[in-house]
């Protein structure tokens, strides 16, 4: 489609003139016939339906294609509706910058056989704006059961709903993502990209439905957002460096997770993780590292800083997990690689339904270093137990609240 738009740019400069074309460039509108008028490329002008029955892949597919080729501010919007459709890959580098105004909703096609990978994947772009008051609806519940990765490794991966790949200065705000078949968002390779004002819903026992994961990115800011999902509310991967998270509430879920870390050859270090005037309610665990004990790399997890962080009846609300095996289908003991230092929680209040209320399982090949715990004040919400601290191969600094821990 790209190349043939271009092609159309092409002969209709031979024809009308390069003057003519350049102020159709400038207005946004492309050279076919200024399907994008004054910039905004109406999806429902090209074709679109919004009955949520009727197939508009092509007319978004297309409104991409105009927006991307034409120079200056360009916008694809999304009228208020339903619409349906199959996967979109909006590739760039893009003339001019897009954006994506969500006033209606996108529902994804539950025919798993449309998909090669993700619904929604934008790769290549700089100055990337997603915004709007609508929803991109995964669908999901239609295909979760297909999904078997809590048994193997080597499960087929449902599509995630919104992909963002090599992003430069991009925002997302305002939309909510609703019941993806997978990850609601994926952030990978992107760069000084803010999510904010956003929602993320779906139900607490849905699978691997992870609110928003990023890796292999620097300078990612998720403020003022709300998620509730299956899976972690959001997961911090390998390679993540200069990650700001502040305002978010999160429940159901299983967390605001770093990690999981070491499954994989060749992973990079997360560093400068900063984790601010947060929330979480009912989460089966809180603020949470993971790494797997037979770490397939050699990595470290450092400068990580919690603060001012509400616990609401959370499981486990601070935990390092250094033997990390999910559901059994990895090995729980071996050499660990991952190191874990320079990691501090301060003002971490609120109520667990666990007794454990902080957990510190680090390696014994590698021992956590450099733990800090100021004013952290979580207190067992049940009966017939007492709130315990568990500690292993770490020495904790704690004020205020816990008094220095030694561990073995």
């Amino acid at each position: 489609m790209r190349a043939l738009f271009l092609l159309a740019l092409v002969c209709a400069a031979q024809a009308g003139g390069k003057k003519d074309d350049a102020k159709k460039d400038d207005a946004g509108g492309d050279a076919k016939g200024g399907s994008c008028p004054g910039g905004t490329c109406d999806i429902t002008k090209l074709g679109a339906s919004g009955d949520g029955k009727t197939d508009s892949t092509k007319a978004l597919q297309e409104a991409w294609a105009s927006a991307c080729g034409g120079s200056g501010k360009n916008t694809i919007l999304i009228p208020k509706g339903d619409y349906l459709t199959g996967p979109l890959n909006y590739t760039g580098p893009c003339k001019g910058d897009v954006t994506i105004q969500v006033d209606g909703n996108l529902l994804a096609s539950t025919d798993l056989s449309l998909y090669k990978g993700n619904w929604i994947e934008i790769l290549r772009v700089e100055n990337l704006v997603i915004t709007g008051k609508g929803t991109l609806d995964g669908q999901g519940p239609s295909v979760w059961s297909k999904n078997s990765c809590a048994k193997k490794y080597d499960c087929k991966i449902l599509p995630n709903s919104l992909v963002l790949d090599f992003i430069t200065k991009g925002e997302v705000s305002g939309i909510t993502l609703l019941n993806s078949k997978f990850f609601h968002m994926n952030v990978f390779q992107c760069k000084d990209v803010v999510i904010k004002d956003v929602t993320v819903t779906a139900p607490g026992d849905s699978p691997n439905t992870d609110g928003i994961h990023m890796g292999d990115s620097s300078g990612i800011s998720i403020v003022n957002t709300v998620i509730g999902v299956g899976d972690d509310c959001i997961s911090i991967g390998p390679g993540s460096t200069k990650i700001n998270i502040t305002g978010v509430t999160c429940g159901p879920g299983h967390s605001i997770s770093i990690g999981s870390l070491g499954r994989y050859k060749d992973e990079k270090d997360v560093t400068d993780v900063s984790v601010k005037d947060c929330t979480l309610k009912k989460s089966t665990n809180g603020l949470r590292i993971k790494a797997y004990e037979d770490a397939a790399s050699v990595l470290t997890a450092s400068k990580i800083h919690y603060e001012n962080v509400k616990m609401e009846d959370v499981a486990n609300p601070i935990i390092i997990d250094m033997k990390y095996c999910p559901n059994k289908i990895c090995t729980s003991s071996g050499a660990s690689k991952v190191t874990v230092k320079d990691v501090s929680f301060k003002n971490i209040t609120g109520t667990s339904s666990t007794p454990e209320a902080v957990s510190l399982l680090c390696s014994d090949k590698i021992p956590c270093s450099g733990v800090t715990m100021d004013s952290v004040n979580v207190e067992y919400s049940g009966k017939n137990n007492k709130t315990m601290t568990v500690c292993k191969n770490a020495k904790v600094t704690a004020t205020a609240s816990l008094k220095e821990l030694e561990c073995a």
